[in-house]
């Protein structure tokens, strides 16, 4: 269990922040950046939430996602080297259970005959910023991994590639299974 009595600390006073390792970083490390991008999906998801009261399978869909958020957010604060304890990483079961949500969703939808526009409701509204800011941070969790020495886990990659396929399946299940969708009119205002 984490206890934070301090909220606090000075020590980011000189920009620079610790990763759970104790080793210091810029506060604009790669590795900062793809966690930091990754609370802020989580926080967009909160944002969702206060819209998906009348969604209950949906709204316990999102807490599960959040909660696995943090995972992330601690599998990438702690990168892995040889020789040291396992720490908290995302799992492939996490990344499985992400899709199952995804078909049960995908399972009542209208078929698609155009792009998805941004909006409808206002849940669906900001499951579509979600899904914009996750992709962002799948962008800079790729680039870290891409770079010498900065281990990132599979499982953290795929769990953020399938997230933001879940943001946008679930932008339709709040948009009334898709009837609700605000389609794309190709050259509609030309």
């Amino acid at each position: 269990m984490v206890t934070l009595n301090r909220i606090y600390t000075k020590t980011g006073d000189d920009g620079t922040t610790a990763l759970g390792t104790g080793e210091r970083r810029p506060k604009y490390d790669l590795r900062i950046e793809a966690y930091g991008t990754v609370d802020e999906t989580n926080a967009a998801i909160g944002v969702v939430r206060l819209h998906t009261a009348e969604m209950p399978e949906l709204d316990a869909m999102l807490g599960r996602i959040q909660n696995d958020l943090f995972d992330l957010g601690a599998d990438l604060a702690v990168p892995e080297r040889e020789g040291k304890a396992e720490r908290l990483r995302v799992v492939a079961s996490q990344v499985e259970r992400l899709e199952r949500d995804i078909d049960a969703l995908n399972d009542k939808l209208q078929p698609l005959t155009s792009f998805v526009l941004p909006g409808g409701t206002p849940a669906a509204a900001h499951l579509h910023v979600a899904r914009t800011i996750c992709r962002r941070a799948e962008r800079v969790i790729v680039e870290l991994a891409a770079r010498p020495g900065e281990p990132v886990s599979t499982a953290g990659i795929q769990y953020m590639n399938r997230l933001s396929d879940f943001l946008f399946v679930a932008s339709r299940a709040a948009n009334g299974n898709g009837v609700g969708d605000v389609l794309w009119v190709p050259g509609q205002n030309r």
